[in-house]
């Protein structure tokens, strides 16, 4: 289910970004000209929206190494290992998917992955009191 006010599609999401923030600045689709004070309108409504997200990205972050901690210490209570390199493939293999639907590098997308996938092997490392890699 999609949250209110959000966009379904990337795309849907830029268009209406892009066409909300032009006219309020007093432009049109394809002008190339606008004044000073008006680009720097649009300039603050888009900083102010990649704010947000950061801020979004943050949480989102906290709230997903909240899970991994609980994985980790339910591994290392049971005896599992840290990695599971049949769940990460699958979740690399989703990601990408996941990034070219929404109009994402899915390089890019597979990098960001592989890193906080690194992080949680070294916490779930940690948490069973091996030498993290």
């Amino acid at each position: 289910m999609d949250a209110p006010g959000f966009a379904t599609d990337a795309t849907e999401g830029a268009q209406f970004s892009q066409t909300s923030a032009q006219a309020k600045a007093g432009t049109s689709p394809g002008s190339t000209s606008i004044s000073e004070a008006a680009a720097r309108l649009e300039l603050e409504q888009h900083r102010q929206s990649i704010d947000n997200i950061d801020a979004a990205l943050i949480h989102m972050l906290a709230e997903r190494f909240r899970q991994t901690q609980a994985v980790g210490e339910l591994k290392a209570r049971s005896g599992m290992p840290a990695a599971d390199p049949n769940r990460e493939a699958r979740q690399i293999t989703r990601l990408r998917e996941l990034a070219l639907s929404a109009k994402l590098d899915p390089d890019f997308a597979e990098k960001f992955l592989a890193f906080i996938i690194r992080e949680v092997i070294r916490h779930h490392d940690s948490i069973a009191g091996r030498t993290p890699r």
